[in-house]
């Protein structure tokens, strides 16, 4: 039996892992296939407090795990495929077992959306991505198309104009959503042209991605596009296929959580992009897992027969 399964290695989960681990709980992490979630796929991240000079997203994820571990945490790199949270003692399957615990830390993250688009599933590996950072290095010296228009959209157009000859930035509306500073990188960067109020109708091609059939939103004029590879960063939608049977989900199908990360099932937390459609920082992701790692400490205490601290 353990105290605590924390599902998901991103920012939250791994953060939740430090703090249920140096309260002596003894966590065990179940990482999921893509280790340190989403912000793996950001090339540098620049707004984590006390990381002047940036730092990569995937060598955050190696810092967190590191100090997770060092206070006792136990991680699995393995899949979640089933969970049953209804009774007191919880129940999670992965790595071909059964593993049983008192509390259970949902922190599985979001997945980028696609486009939905003919063509899209097609060519994905071939000409479609959805990970600059994953992928750029392939275009080297060919021009790419980026579709969105918000942070991730931005950063990840900004880090491909180090391979890409060119790099055509395709929004649905005349303004971007992205933060100001990487605005006026993108607008100064003389490898960066912008097409506004336009959508992706087809990503067309014989073996890989050769070209886009665009069509402006607002006149209904069609056009093409000559690219090489398409970067899709159009948001994302939470990873909660595994509990939405059990768990209450809110509107946007996050997990439904209140102001202390509790779902309405006593003993199961939710932290991070999962419970978080509005911020979806790794800040605000890291804070979110403190707070369920406290809260999960204090329901273990009300089990063992202690009086619930802050009920």
């Amino acid at each position: 039996m353990r105290n605590v399964i924390i599902i998901g290695s991103g920012p939250a989960g791994m953060t939740a892992a430090i703090y249920t681990a140096r309260a002596n709980l003894k966590p065990l992490v179940i990482s999921g296939l893509e280790r340190g979630g989403q912000v793996t796929l950001t090339n540098d991240l620049e707004n984590y407090p006390g990381f002047p000079d940036g730092l990569g997203g995937f060598e955050m994820y190696q810092l967190l795990e590191k100090q997770a571990q060092k206070f006792g945490a136990e991680i699995i790199y393995d899949t979640v495929t089933r969970v049953d949270l209804s009774g007191e003692v919880k129940k999670v399957f992965a790595a071909g077992q059964e593993f049983d615990a008192l509390s259970v830390i949902i922190a599985t993250g979001s997945t980028p959306k696609r486009l939905g688009v003919l063509g899209e599933q097609e060519m994905i590996g071939r000409g479609v991505s959805y990970c600059a950072t994953c992928d750029g290095f392939f275009f080297t010296g060919k021009p790419v198309a980026v579709i969105g228009g918000g942070n991730s959209a931005l950063d990840e157009g900004l880090f491909l104009t180090r391979f890409a000859s060119k790099v055509t930035i395709i929004h649905r509306r005349d303004r971007l959503r992205a933060d100001a500073i990487l605005q006026q990188r993108a607008m100064d960067n003389e490898k960066i042209e912008f097409i506004w109020d336009t959508v992706v109708e087809e990503i067309a091609g014989k073996q890989g991605v050769e070209k886009l059939i665009l069509k402006n939103a607002k006149t209904g004029e069609k056009s093409e596009l000559a690219v090489d590879g398409v970067f899709v960063f159009i948001g994302h939608r939470p990873n909660v296929e595994l509990f939405e049977t059990q768990v209450a989900l809110a509107d946007d199908r996050t997990i439904q959580t209140d102001r202390r990360t509790r779902t309405n099932l006593p003993g199961v937390f939710a932290c991070g992009d999962v419970q978080d459609s509005i911020y979806r920082q790794a800040i605000t992701a890291a804070g979110s897992g403190c707070q369920s790692a406290i809260e999960a400490e204090k329901y273990i205490t009300h089990l063992q027969g202690k009086a619930y601290p802050g009920k």
